[in-house]
């Protein structure tokens, strides 16, 4: 039987400080990186209401010559499949090694409009080793939802995947 997360009501701050120890809970004990993934993107998808939360991984290209990200677990509307380094926001954050906050990706170089309901967006890398080895990608349909706040906790989410 899954768990229910409780829903929280209070600042951002809180509610992140009240769900990370729920998804630690729902993550201890399970090693399939897929269904930790599912779960993480359902949690913050049912918490906060975001058009969109899921993650890319790291893969070899069709051909095998090169790396791209690969569409994983996700909640909210059909996505891109497949994005290589430096493209649109989660590639531009996979190159940089680094989260990247787009308070309006109409104003971000080569953002790739999966969703034109998209409006803002954050990117968090994984990285394990020194090295990417995916993203979490979150969208808005509201201008400037992301903060530093979110970019903190969305990080330490990141971290506690296996």
């Amino acid at each position: 039987m899954a768990e229910h997360l409780q829903i929280t009501q209070g600042t951002k701050e809180e509610i992140y400080q009240s769900l990370l120890p729920q998804i630690e809970a729902v993550l201890t004990g399970e090693p399939d990186l897929i269904a930790n993934l599912a779960n993480i993107t359902a949690a913050l998808k049912e918490q906060f209401g975001w058009l969109w939360v899921g993650f890319y991984l790291v893969k070899k290209t069709v051909d095998g010559n090169d790396d791209e990200l690969v569409l994983g677990p996700f909640q909210g509307p059909i996505a891109c499949t497949r994005i290589r380094k430096n493209r649109g926001v989660c590639g531009a954050s996979w190159q940089q090694a680094q989260t990247l906050i787009v308070p309006d990706v109409e104003k971000f170089p080569g953002h790739i409009a999966c969703s034109s309901l998209s409006k803002s967006e954050i990117v968090v890398p994984i990285i394990r080793n020194n090295s990417v080895v995916g993203v979490l990608d979150v969208d808005s349909e509201l201008l400037d939802q992301f903060d530093e706040v979110d970019k903190v906790y969305l990080e330490m989410v990141v971290e506690m995947v296996e």
